[in-house]
Parts: C-alpha cells; structure tokens; sequence
C-alpha cells in the first residue's frame, strides 16, 4: 500500500481492506477483475519487448503473472512488511519451491520436528534423494537447534505456532543464529497470520503461507504464497514460472475477497480459541491442551513476546486411544470433520486424517503427536455454542 501521500501508516485492518487494491479497475469496478486470459497482447513488438525485459509494467503469459494475482500477492506483501511476494498453486508448492530454489546438492537444512507433515516429508523422503541433508530437532529445545546450526546450515526452516502440536518457537533467537553462521531463514507463518504474527520483523528471510488456510478463510481456494526481500523473491519467483505451479486468477479473487475480513475473522477466533481452550483445560475427558494463550503452554512466555494474538487453532489429548477419537468427533454438531483449518467454520479432526495422514503412527509418535489428538480449528460462530457442544460431545 503506497504511503507516499499519507504521514500514517493505516492498521492492518485497512491494509487488509485497501492493499493490493487502491489502482484503477477496469472500467471503473470497485472490485479488481477477474482476468481469465492466458496471454496479454501489445500493438507494437517494442512494447512487448520492453515489457518481456521487466522495462516496462504489465504481463503476457498466466504461467508467469496475471493482473488479479498481482492483486492478491501486493495485499499479502503490504500486510506482512515485504518488499516482494509470489504465489503458487497451494500452499505445499510455496514451501516445496522455496526450498528447492534455495538448495542445492550437499547443503545442510536445519528445522524442528514438529512441522506440518506434508513439509516433513519434504525433509525426510525428497530433499535426502537429492543429497541435501536434513537435520531434525526437537521443536522447542533452542539451544539444540542452535548446536545444530554451528554444525553447518545453509538454510534454517521454522513454523510457530505447529501444526497440529501448536508449539512455539522463538523465531528472534533462533534467526539470530542462522545469520551469524550465514544461514537464510525461511518461517511459516499460516496458523499465526500476519495480523497475529510478523516473522519479517522478527528476522525471518522469508514467510510462507497457506494461503488457503486463514488468509483466504473460506475453505474455497488452494493457494500459497512467499514474502521477504525482492531479490529472494525473485529467485523463487523464477524457479515458479519455469516449474508451473502457478496460481489461478478465480482462486486469486477469491483470496482477494476473503482478505478483506481477514482482521476480523482472525480477532473472533483468537477470542474464541482461548476460551475454548480454558474450557477443554478444566475437562476431565482432556488429558492436555496445546494453546499459546494458556499459561501452561511451554512456550506461553515467547508467544506473549513475539505474537500480538495466539490464533484460531488448538489441539487437546483425549484419555484414552484412537477410539476416543473416533467416538468423539462424530458427536461434534458445530464442526466440519475435514482436512482443512483456518475456515469461517469450525473444522475437527485427528492428525491421522488431516495434518499428517501421510505418515505412519511410528512417524506421527517420533514427532510427538499422540493417536489421541485432535486439532480443532475454531471459526467465527458464537463460542457459547462451540464451548456446549464439545460439552455435549465429551459428555
């Protein structure tokens, strides 16, 4: 968003309104356009050129930009304080593309244990194929994380909070490290959002999201996108338009409409999370609760420090095993049982189905993710309601 004119900078829920969005429409529309076209035609092949050569402003293939993508990615950029953003076919492709652009055979990748299984698998079944080595620690021990980095580290990988665990890590500390050994550091940022959450400002090199998660919000676009430094920026974006995994224009309106509420949306379920998280706390079904906001979280102190609210997902342990599980779920009246999070809607469901249904239970426990889990993604409704029918549920 464009503060050349103005001696403020507007909140967030204004940027999130506004950025992306304040050029002309075509024809005058107060909504950006939906531009289907797969080419961009130019009267002169000189202006085709300069544009070809990044001279000139505008597009000509959809593999490579597209005007309402633009939009999307300037709104994503303007909230999350980057010079650059590019995005992609979903949110795996961000991480997968990022990573590859950034590494190359013998390089060594630091992270933690507890990142989304799709990005796990990245770690422990692709990235070794390509003699790139891969070391794992656990999540919220700093100072191993640390020790590993001195090691040798190309490239430090964090997610705060996890997912499905909703642990966090203390991005501030753990990218000073990666820089003072010449480290980049990539964090995902999905389950935060850039409302609860800056990683840019807390050192990052670069943020990934899920964009289908909490920035589009309505379960009915896949997206990803990547934030930082322009030049960063650029060699992701390069690796993108010559491997494909483009966004399309109707997903980038759709993001581009479920952003505008994205500060609201996320504010409601912040509130809601934490009460629902104080409930299930006090519950004698609940064997433990993993919630930022909780001042029994491990990491409570950190989340106080780095994150202005403790976001919209949750998980807790039922006593039991996986049969409490698939007791409980089908009882839940006020929840979608999908693989999904982030939605206006509240969604529910086991690590085994959702986050990571690729991996094993032998997998899933070395990542210390109990059978018995379950992530609960609180949406918009009135929490009186949610906080009764998980009472009626566990009852």
């Amino acid at each position: 968003m464009d503060q050349t004119k103005h001696d403020v900078t507007p909140g967030l829920g204004t940027r999130a309104v506004w950025a992306g969005e304040q050029d002309a429409h075509w024809a005058g529309a107060t909504q950006v356009a939906v531009a289907f076209s797969v080419s961009f035609g130019y009267k002169t092949v000189e202006e085709w050129l300069e544009v070809a050569l990044g001279k000139k402003a505008g597009h000509i293939y959809g593999r490579n930009t597209n005007p309402t993508v633009a939009a999307f990615e300037d709104k994503v950029r303007d909230l999350e304080g980057a010079e650059a953003a590019t995005s992609f076919a979903s949110g795996m492709a961000a991480i997968s593309n990022t990573l590859f652009t950034l590494l190359s055979p013998g390089d060594r990748i630091v992270s933690i244990k507890d990142t989304y299984g799709g990005t796990n698998k990245l770690f422990v079944e692709f990235l070794p194929r390509f003699q790139i080595e891969v070391a794992l620690c656990d999540t919220t021990d700093h100072s191993a994380i640390e020790a590993a980095i001195s090691q040798g580290c190309k490239l430090l990988y964090l997610e705060s909070p996890t997912n499905p665990t909703i642990k966090v890590v203390d991005i501030a500390r753990l990218a000073a490290a990666a820089h003072r050994h010449g480290a980049l550091v990539v964090v995902d940022n999905t389950l935060a959002t850039p409302i609860n959450q800056r990683p840019l400002q807390l050192g990052a090199d670069l943020v990934v999201h899920s964009a289908t998660k909490f920035l589009g919000g309505h379960a009915d676009a896949l997206a990803g996108v990547v934030c930082g430094p322009r030049d960063l920026v650029a060699r992701v974006y390069h690796f993108r338009e010559i491997n494909g995994a483009c966004l399309e224009p109707m997903s980038a309106y759709l993001l581009l409409r479920g952003m505008k509420t994205l500060h609201l949306r996320v504010r409601q379920q912040n509130e809601n999370a934490l009460q629902i998280a104080r409930f299930l706390e006090s519950h004698a079904r609940v064997a433990q609760v993993f919630y930022p906001g909780l001042a029994s979280h491990e990491n409570h102190d950190i989340a106080c420090r780095q994150m202005s609210g403790f976001g919209g997902v949750l998980s807790f342990a039922l006593h039991g095993s996986f049969d409490a599980v698939k007791s409980f779920l089908p009882r839940l009246r006020y929840a979608n049982l999908a693989a999904n999070l982030g939605a206006v809607e509240t969604v529910a469901g086991p690590p085994a189905t959702t986050s990571h249904v690729e991996s094993t239970p032998a997998e899933r426990a070395a990542s210390g993710i109990p059978e018995a889990l379950i992530r609960y993604s609180v949406g918009i409704e009135d929490v009186d309601d949610l906080i009764a029918d998980l009472r009626r549920a566990l009852g």
